[in-house]
């Protein structure tokens, strides 16, 4: 018997919350990803920040803090252990000094590759189809756009 089984279904139950849903398989994706990336000696959010660069190159800071909302309190400290593990360079700008170019060097570039097999094992483990798992990442898309108008 689940604990929310003996509940009243009502608009407080934990159960019943979409943010505690949301919050529990996020919680839970991370415990797999953090195993995953352990070998890449990543974190989830350092892979975050490797995503963007291997999509694209030579990115602003201000532009990768946009991409994976974040602000830069938050990302600089990420960057700067990233830099220190040689995946990637900070440069200032020679256009405008006041933002930050982030490129990756060779080893980042490089890690690419080992990191390539990430998704299919999180697709495994999630035991989702690919339709299924579309579904759910535009629903989740959708969710996201809708809170940041109102938030």
């Amino acid at each position: 018997m689940s604990f929310a089984h003996g509940i009243q279904k009502n608009g407080l139950a934990l159960d019943s919350q979409l943010c505690f849903a949301l919050y529990s398989a996020s919680l839970a994706m991370g415990r797999l990803y953090r195993d995953l990336l352990a070998e890449l000696d990543l974190t989830y959010p350092q892979y975050l920040v490797m995503l963007v660069l291997w999509e694209r190159d030579q990115v602003r800071v201000s532009d990768i803090g946009e991409r994976l909302l974040l602000d830069s309190a938050t990302l600089t400290p990420l960057l700067k252990r990233l830099e220190r593990a040689g995946l990637l360079r900070r440069v200032r700008s020679t256009e405008d000094e006041r933002s930050v170019v982030v490129t990756l060097t060779d080893e980042g570039a490089a890690l690419r590759e080992r990191a390539r097999d990430v998704p299919q094992k999180v697709g495994r483990a999630s035991c989702l189809t690919g339709q299924q798992t579309d579904v759910l990442k535009e629903s989740l898309w959708q969710l996201r756009e809708r809170l940041l108008e109102v938030a």
